[in-house]
């Protein structure tokens, strides 16, 4: 067994043991990618002042996320086809999470339903929706989260339309994958995860095959989902459908202070800084890059969660200290689940942990609430100077 000592050391079993077409789906941004690059890279800008001859015993990580009492302030990010890294992914991460005192989101694009991860935990989880034209489907699977048991809704805005991403295209994405000869030469050499999709019967969208209207398979699957995202999606209908929920929601994919406004005046949970991990408008900036105009525009109104390049737990405190209350993961855990499985995501949520304890101590501070942007050195310009 490999000795991880990062995601980084994740990152590069993951990419041996899962398919080019899985790994290209969670590997990729929009377009030219520019966005998916700099969410990672501009972490790297602000520096951690070091505190020394303090008392850093008694450390603790704990905090809230939207009311929820967590080990860290780190959530695992709705990922799609979550269940085609490792056969029963979503089961698996959601499992990570709960042990390790951390929410757990499900994508509505996830492989293992609702149903089925709720069967196979015991704290709530998130669900995260994609807003659909088909009402009736609307209202059936929200009364499926609820009847689940999740306690939030993360309701995604930054997905009315799809980006294009190359890589998707070229690779024929789907779910399972269909069986050309590059895609079979691939799978051949991949058989950890060939046997564990062997071993179990999710290897469809859970949520949507058998519920939506005419979805009955995959391939009529790929046209519904291309034709039903709905591009009419407006503050008056997030609003509707947070009232359809009727209970805690977050909203994700902010990246505008004026839309933050907008966002806070909802009455919103929380709200998530997030470019949809630069899978969406190219050349956006990044979400720690537009962290700080978006507090200074709500202030005290909502509550401020980050999503987009986290990599490390020294990014999560940058974030927490500049002034985020939460943060999310995705490609890290999935990086992790590829990689190993269950223990894979438990692996990565330790690894980031280590790191935010770590740091947070040798920044003279004890407790996470404690960190500030005095513990952090940040370039005048970094939010940029943009006409």
């Amino acid at each position: 067994m490999p000795v991880i000592t990062s995601i980084d050391d994740l990152h590069r079993l993951y990419a041996r043991r899962a398919p080019k077409m899985f790994y290209d789906y969670t590997e990729s941004g929009s377009w030219t990618e520019q966005t998916f690059r700099d969410n990672i890279s501009d972490f790297s800008e602000i520096r951690l002042r070091q505190k020394v001859a303090v008392d850093m015993s008694g450390r603790s990580t704990a905090t809230t996320m939207a009311g929820r009492e967590v080990s860290m302030p780190v959530a695992l990010a709705p990922v799609g086809l979550t269940g085609m890294q490792h056969a029963d992914g979503e089961i698996k991460a959601a499992r990570a999470a709960e042990k390790f005192g951390v929410p757990f989101t499900l994508s509505t694009m996830s492989i293992c339903s609702i149903e089925d991860v709720a069967e196979h935990t015991d704290t709530p989880f998130w669900f995260q929706l994609y807003v659909m034209k088909d009402e009736d489907f609307l209202r059936d699977i929200l009364r499926r989260a609820k009847d689940a048991g999740c306690d939030t809704l993360v309701l995604t805005l930054d997905l009315q339309i799809l980006g294009q991403r190359h890589k998707d295209l070229k690779n024929g994405l789907s779910a399972p994958p269909k069986l050309t000869i590059p895609t079979m030469l691939d799978l051949a050499t991949k058989w950890r995860w060939g046997l564990g999709m062997l071993g179990t019967k999710r290897r469809k969208f859970g949520n949507i095959v058998g519920h939506a209207k005419g979805v009955s398979d995959t391939s009529s699957l790929m046209s519904w989902t291309a034709e039903q995202f709905d591009p009419q999606l407006d503050w008056k209908k997030v609003e509707r459908i947070m009232d359809m929920w009727d209970g805690k929601v977050i909203l994700k994919g902010v990246l505008d202070p004026e839309d933050a406004k907008m966002a806070a005046k909802t009455g919103a949970a929380a709200i998530i800084v997030s470019n949809h991990g630069g899978r969406q408008l190219d050349g956006a900036l990044s979400s720690i890059r537009m962290l700080q105009p978006i507090l200074d525009a709500v202030g005290d109104d909502v509550e401020v969660h980050m999503d987009g390049g986290i990599r490390s737990g020294q990014d999560v405190l940058k974030a927490v200290a500049m002034g985020a209350r939460g943060t999310y993961i995705g490609r890290a855990f999935v990086y992790g689940l590829g990689a190993m499985g269950e223990a894979g995501v438990t692996r990565a949520l330790e690894v980031i942990h280590k790191e935010l304890d770590t740091s947070m101590a040798l920044c003279g501070e004890r407790q996470i609430a404690d960190m500030g942007r005095d513990n952090l050195l940040i370039p005048h310009d970094f939010t940029g100077r943009w006409a």
